[in-house]
C-alpha cells in the first residue's frame, strides 16, 4: 500500500513490527517534494513514534482477524479467554492487557485481534459495571460538591467515587478512563 493510501486506524507492519495508524499528516516542504508525517503506536509496547514517509513510499498493510472471547479465569498473572464460536482456549499474560486487568470480570466479551495466529491487541468493552467491595461511609452533614471518595471494587481497582455510594452497589466504570460514570439498577 502506497503512504497516499493511508487511513486512520489501519494495522501496517515496517521493520518486522505491527503498528497502528493514528494520526497522518500531509506535508509540503519547501525545496523538497511532499511527505506524510504519521504518528504511529506500536501494537506490541503501545509506544507511541512519529515517522515521516515520502507519498510514493509502500508500506506493508497488515490484516488483523478481530475475533469475540470471553474472559474465564485468572491464574497468577496468565488470564484464560475463550472463543465464542470455536470455544478454544487461548492463554495470555498481563502484558497483553496492560491496565486492563483490573477491569476483567467473569464472562466479560472482550475483542482480541489475532495477527497470523496470535493474539496481538485485547479490546475492552468502554464501560464494565463492577460490584463495591469496600467504601468509607458517607459523613452527614457534608454538603461540599465534588467531594469524592476512594471505593474498591471486586476485581481490587480502587475508583473515586461520589459520597452517596455505598458497599454492595454495583457502579458503572468506563475502561479508558477508570473514572466512575454511574450506579447500575439492578
Amino acid at each position: 500500500m502506497r503512504a497516499s493510501e493511508m487511513k486512520k486506524g489501519q494495522t501496517v507492519k515496517i521493520d518486522g513490527k505491527l503498528y497502528s495508524i493514528v494520526d497522518y499528516q500531509h506535508v509540503k516542504l519547501g525545496k523538497g517534494g511532499a511527505v506524510y508525517q504519521t504518528k504511529l503506536k506500536s501494537l506490541s509496547d503501545g509506544s507511541i513514534q512519529n515517522v515521516r514517509l515520502r507519498s510514493g513510499e509502500t508500506v506493508e498493510e497488515a490484516y488483523l482477524d478481530k475475533r469475540t472471547y470471553e474472559y474465564l479465569y485468572s491464574s497468577g498473572s496468565e488470564h484464560v479467554l475463550m472463543d465464542t464460536k470455536t470455544y478454544d482456549q487461548i492463554t495470555l499474560d498481563d502484558d497483553a492487557f496492560g491496565d486492563g486487568v483490573k477491569y476483567l470480570k467473569s464472562n466479560a466479551r472482550l475483542e482480541v485481534a489475532v495477527y497470523d495466529g496470535k493474539p496481538v491487541v485485547v479490546e475492552l468493552p468502554n464501560t464494565v459495571d463492577l460490584k463495591v467491595t469496600d467504601t468509607p461511609p458517607e459523613i452527614k452533614g457534608a454538603t461540599a460538591t465534588n467531594q469524592n471518595k476512594p471505593a474498591t471494587l471486586e476485581t481490587g481497582l480502587v475508583v473515586q467515587v461520589p459520597p452517596f455510594v455505598k458497599i454492595g452497589e454495583i457502579i458503572r466504570v468506563d475502561t479508558r478512563t477508570g473514572e466512575y460514570l454511574t450506579r447500575v439498577k439492578e
